[in-house]
């Protein structure tokens, strides 16, 4: 079950953070491949590794049977693992870079928010919002949290969905 959920959860969370860091190399900080569209699609199909490595376990290991239980403790196992995969690399990163994304993010943001016309107080209130944002980035134990945050309540989804599919033996079921 261990290396199940090591495999896929590696596989998962480096197919995502590599993809975004890519892309995020490769943009203007405009594109889509930026953007958090972009980052929550490359997610789902790299988190489709918990629908494959609970079939696996549920094939291999259970005989083709499987109650929602285990299917759902294997998912969350790859999940969580994919979650710090994608955590430490992205801290790999962003020390590679000096911690530039925020800036970037932050500085994109507010010249948003002018371009969108809002009253100078909200202009100011949002301003202050990011500025914080900004400033609780620069502190691990809330930068790591949060990036881990990005990640798992996707994961999570995807193992109760894959969990509640594949207790049904029909579906999918073992080829003989």
């Amino acid at each position: 079950m261990q290396k199940i959920a090591l495999t896929y959860g590696v596989l998962s969370g480096s197919i995502v953070i590599l993809t975004m860091i890519l892309g995020l190399m490769v943009s203007d900080g405009g594109s889509f491949l930026s953007s958090e569209l972009f980052g929550y699609l490359i997610m789902l199909v790299a988190l489709s590794m918990i629908f494959i490595g609970i079939k696996r376990y549920r094939d291999q290991e259970r005989g083709g049977v499987i109650r929602f239980l285990p299917a759902f403790a294997m998912g969350l196992a790859i999940a969580v693992i994919a979650g710090i995969i994608y955590t430490l690399v992205w801290e790999l990163y962003s020390m590679s870079n000096g911690y530039a994304f925020i800036d970037s993010y932050v500085n994109s943001a507010i010249e948003a928010k002018k371009a969108a016309g809002l009253s100078a107080e909200k202009l100011a209130e949002e301003i202050a919002t990011l500025e914080e944002m900004r400033s609780d980035y620069g502190k691990i134990y809330i930068r790591m949290p949060m990036t881990f945050l990005e990640i798992f309540p996707v994961g999570l989804i995807i193992a109760i969905l894959s969990a509640a599919v594949l207790q049904n033996p029909k579906i999918l079921p073992v080829r003989q």
